[in-house]
């Protein structure tokens, strides 16, 4: 033993997105004396701005809503006891299809080797145990997601590092319990075609396919806390529209697939940093 903390490094896309996925255990394991790392690549600029003005409409100044959203990252931090924040502050790409994914010095056209050199420095000093951060898809396909898993993954083979790696995921067996409350809270949501209900589901995975599955939900409320942080956004984080009783209910277990380990410790897991203490 070396006598330093053990760590977590979340990497994440965009502020807000530390709460979403990996609130529960980054509040978790705070609480259990973990060192917990945040980095977030880009400066959320294609964000709404203030109104809910959205990007490309008169009066959105990607400038003025990247600094708007670093305060209330900051302020989520707070909440959830993150040790360490890291920003790399890439511009925001924006999501699939937007001008901005074509944008000189966004997220989405930076070179991966850049990223993952920045990125491994931060690796070398913070000296991970755990890594999370998205699979290949980014989960739903978010250029800016899918760049956080590129540079991730490349960071960790420029570095000698062997920490345990987690990729966010879903159970399909929540996704359509996830519909059921999104229509319940949206009135006006239609019902799902029964033709693209017997489509196969390309968000998240089935159960069995899932390796780790962390109760969070003692911390359920900063996780709804921490959402609450990002008031900008709002608009877009339906999860506030169900009250903290609700969330909790829904949003208690954090689940993720194990893709390297050098531990063996046995899965399923409940415990992200199982076979290291």
């Amino acid at each position: 033993m070396t006598g330093r903390p053990l760590t977590l490094m979340a990497v994440h896309a965009h502020p807000d997105d530390e709460a979403t996925s990996t609130g529960g255990v980054l509040a978790r394991y705070a609480a259990e004396g973990i060192r917990t790392v945040l980095v977030t690549c880009t400066d959320g600029g294609c964000g709404d701005g203030p109104g809910g003005v959205k990007p490309g409409d008169p009066g959105h100044d990607p400038a003025a809503v990247a600094q708007m959203r670093r305060q209330e990252l900051e302020a989520s931090c707070e909440v959830l006891k993150i040790s360490d924040l890291e920003m790399l502050d890439y511009a925001d790409s924006g999501m699939a299809g937007w001008a901005s994914n074509d944008a000189p010095g966004s997220f989405w056209q930076t070179p991966v080797e850049e990223g993952a050199a920045r990125l491994a420095e931060l690796m070398r000093h913070y000296r991970p145990d755990v890594v999370v951060t998205y699979d290949e898809n980014g989960f739903y396909g978010h250029p800016d997601h899918i760049q956080a898993h590129r540079i991730t993954m490349a960071a960790l083979e420029m570095t000698e590092l062997t920490p345990k790696v987690y990729w966010t995921t879903v159970p399909r067996s929540m996704m359509q319990r996830f519909g059921e409350i999104m229509r319940e809270f949206n009135e006006d949501m239609p019902e799902p075609d029964p033709a693209e209900a017997a489509a196969p589901v390309e968000i998240g995975l089935p159960d069995e396919e899932i390796t780790t599955w962390v109760d969070t939900t003692a911390f359920s409320g900063q996780k709804f806390d921490s959402l609450a942080a990002h008031a900008s956004q709002g608009e877009n984080i339906f999860f506030l529209k169900m009250g903290k009783e609700r969330f909790g209910e829904l949003m208690g277990m954090e689940t993720f697939v194990r893709v390297q380990d050098t531990t063996g410790a046995d899965v399923p897991e409940n415990d992200l940093f199982a076979g290291l203490r």
